[in-house]
């Protein structure tokens, strides 16, 4: 079979250093080259970059996949001649930093070559330019983003995805829209103020002095001033409406800026220049990996402090499902075709989960506005991936993650941050090397998690623990398994994964709330589309708020009530909760309502074994409602707790006994005596359910509450402070 020919149009800074990159990590392909200018082609053929190269118009009949790396209003130009020579197999992409004028030229050549079009931007470059300056390195770990249509083809988009793979880099996917809003202030609007800077400073009367002297800032800043003019001309006409509205955006906020000069208002500035200086070293640390640079600070602390007192009123949804947008990733990866998905929980824990398949080839466009769009590789399209998969705080994702992995035909690495680090994987790893897996883990069985993919036996495995994440695994390595695989679970736990894979077209027999679960081999997944309900886990958080605080009435719309998860009503009603559910209905597959609280008196109860599963992470706030409760109230059989992100039992424990608690623990449980609350300081241990369940107590304080350590609540619930505010808590947050 003859081998693919890649066509690159332009060999000047992006294009040669495709070229490079292509040449230096897969040294047989055959690459292409056109270029008006013939010194660079003959460049390229002999430094042994390309095989051939020549005028764009004999090339273009023998391309199988072309990449035009022209300036944005030459790429517009030049469709007609592209559409009309090349051959109807033939895939093309672009490099253009601005995609809509470039779509809409694309879309008047007719459905089958916008098909095969995918547009695309490596963000990278320099301020030199032309194929001397073309670097193989130039793509290695940099972003690359996909801006397909609705109408693209999966197959083609695939393929380009899979040649920017090859030159090292991460890609991404936006919607076109969204794309050039974002370029016009991150990269346009940062080019055009160094143009800007430099031209006013050379009008001035001392531009000499001021050249002469200015230091090593201006010269980092302005750097970007040396690049291509004209193409830079181009990018701003053709992005001229998203780039004024940015422009627009930025003239307001230095008009602000000036009158705090003019005011000599030093608080006023120097708020502003902390909170831009904490957003710029998150971001380098979080996206460059530059955290032992010392001119980078660590991440600061997030202090949560809560007044004491108020209630919670009105309306509001909370984000969505964690535990299913993480499913939701998973299997549209893995189905045949196109899987659509809405109200996606954009908390850091899920959006590690599209980076890690983003990492091994599958396109993914979003999340926007909570959308995601998952071009699916099918059940054996994952590609290996080129460095650790990194998990975050999320026990969920590895544990699901290791299950998948195992039956990989690559090897793999999973890692997370410090808390998900000291996380014990033995419960899923020994499983998994009774099907035949090849998994290393640290010493005393947590993370990182060093797969070797192996071909899996089916099993009959009786968990000793109730936990949807083991069973979760091993469904997910039964897809690819020889045989029958059985998991019988001792009490009824989450059920997600089981009608997840039922909606993606896999038969699976039994589950809730039979205990017993079997999945056959052989089966594939088909694409499909996922509303995910709002998570209930966050809605408790104000279950607990509107049930312990004077005069409350609170609406949370279009909450998952799946009966595997609804453990935490079921024990605030029998606490004498006033909570009924209304508009009730079946949304993708789940059960969704909305659910009213009112004010209660609660009682303390002994909470039945049989509910601790369905509310296994609910627990740290019913604790609090514990707290507020008549009486005594008493949990047995709930050890998982001391294995979440912290030992949710001692932490809630400490923190309740601050605030002048009465409470014994054991090792399976605690007795928490209701009573009046106190003030004080909290540890939340990184724990981001504890940080959010000593917010919700200080309705019912004496005094203050102030948490600590609370940067991981975005990480289920972004934007919690704010939506808490919005409700009626006096909570500020700050950094420290």
């Amino acid at each position: 079979m003859d081998k693919e020919k890649i066509l690159i149009a332009g060999l000047g800074l992006i294009g040669g250093s495709l070229a490079c990159a292509l040449r230096k990590n897969e040294p047989d392909c055959v690459l292409l080259g056109a270029d008006s200018n013939a010194a660079s082609v003959a460049a390229a053929i002999e430094s042994g970059v390309i095989n051939d190269g020549g005028e764009l118009e004999v090339l273009l009949p023998q391309a199988d996949l072309l990449v035009l790396a022209l300036p944005p209003l030459a790429i517009s130009g030049i469709v007609n001649l592209v559409a009309s020579k090349v051959p109807p197999t033939c895939v093309i992409t672009d490099v253009g930093s601005v995609k809509s004028h470039i779509i809409e030229a694309v879309n008047k050549l007719g459905a089958d070559f916008s098909a095969r079009f995918v547009p695309g931007h490596p963000i990278a470059g320099s301020e030199q330019s032309g194929f001397s300056a073309a670097d193989p390195g130039l793509f290695a770990q940099r972003k690359v983003i996909l801006t397909p249509q609705e109408h693209t083809s999966p197959a083609a988009i695939a393929r380009v995805n899979a040649l920017w793979r090859k030159a090292g880099a991460d890609v991404l996917g936006m919607s076109p829209i969204r794309h050039d809003r974002v370029l016009a202030a991150t990269s346009h609007l940062p080019h055009l103020l160094a143009y800007a800077i430099v031209d006013m400073l050379l009008h001035t009367e001392d531009s000499d002095d001021i050249f002469r002297y200015a230091a090593g800032g201006f010269a980092d800043f302005s750097r970007v001033a040396s690049s291509n003019a004209r193409m830079w001309s181009d990018i701003f006409a053709a992005n001229s409406e998203a780039t004024v509205r940015v422009l627009d955006d930025y003239i307001g906020n230095l008009e602000s800026l000036k009158q705090r000069i003019q005011n000599r208002d030093r608080e006023g500035m120097m708020e502003i220049f902390e909170r831009a200086k904490q957003t710029r070293d998150n971001f380098i640390k979080k996206h460059y990996n530059t955290g032992k640079n010392s001119m980078d600070s660590p991440s600061r602390e997030v202090v949560f402090k809560v007044e004491p007192g108020g209630s919670v009123a009105g309306t509001l949804r909370v984000p969505g499902d964690k535990s299913i947008s993480h499913r939701s990733v998973i299997f549209g990866a893995l189905a045949d075709g196109i899987t659509e998905v809405s109200g996606f929980l954009e908390g850091e824990d899920a959006l590690n989960t599209v980076a890690a398949f983003r990492e091994m080839g599958v396109t993914i466009i979003g999340p926007e506005q909570g959308s995601l769009t998952i071009y699916g590789v099918g059940k054996h399209g994952l590609q290996a991936p080129r460095k650790p998969l990194y998990m975050g705080n999320s026990g969920t994702a590895m544990r699901l993650m290791a299950g998948l992995l195992a039956a990989q035909d690559f090897a793999s690495e999973l890692s997370g941050d410090e808390s998900l680090s000291g996380r014990p994987m033995g419960r899923v790893a020994e499983p998994l090397r009774q099907m035949g897996a090849n998994i290393e883990t640290a010493a005393g069985g947590t993370p990182p998690l060093r797969i070797k993919g192996s071909k899996l036996k089916a099993i009959d495995y009786d968990m000793p623990v109730a936990s949807a994440q083991v069973k979760s695994c091993l469904l997910l390595a039964g897809l690819y398994a020889e045989g029958v695989t059985r998991i019988t679970e001792p009490a009824v736990c989450r059920d997600h994964t089981e009608r997840m894979l039922s909606g993606f077209g896999v038969e699976v027999e039994g589950g809730y709330p039979d205990p017993t679960v079997t999945l056959r081999d052989g089966q594939q997944l088909t694409a499909t589309s996922i509303e995910v309900p709002a998570d209930i886990s966050s809605a408790a958080f104000f279950l607990v708020a509107a049930s312990i605080a004077e005069g409350s009435d609170l609406t949370l719309e279009h909450v998952g009530i799946n009966p595997t998860r609804t453990g935490v009503i079921t024990i605030l009603q029998q606490m004498g909760a006033n909570i009924s559910l209304h508009n009730e209905r079946v949304v993708g597959g789940e059960p969704v309502a909305d659910i009213r609280v009112q004010h209660a008196n609660l009682r303390g109860i002994e909470i039945d074994r049989r509910l601790v599963p369905l509310a296994i992470d609910e627990f740290p706030v019913l604790f609090v409602a514990a707290a507020c409760a008549e009486g005594e109230t008493l949990l047995r059989g709930a050890e998982e707790l001391r294995v979440k992100e912290s030992d949710r039992l001692e932490a809630m424990a400490q923190g309740l006994l601050s605030l002048g608690v009465v409470l014994e623990t054991y090792a399976d449980g605690i007795r928490i005596r209701g009573g009046e609350l106190g003030g004080g300081i909290i540890d939340s241990h990184g724990d981001h359910r504890i940080a959010m369940a000593f917010a919700v107590a200080a309705l019912r304080a004496s005094q203050a509450i102030t948490i600590r350590n609370c940067q991981n609540v975005a990480t289920s619930f972004p934007g919690f402070a704010e939506v808490a505010r919005g409700a009626g808590l006096a909570l500020s947050e700050t950094l420290e």
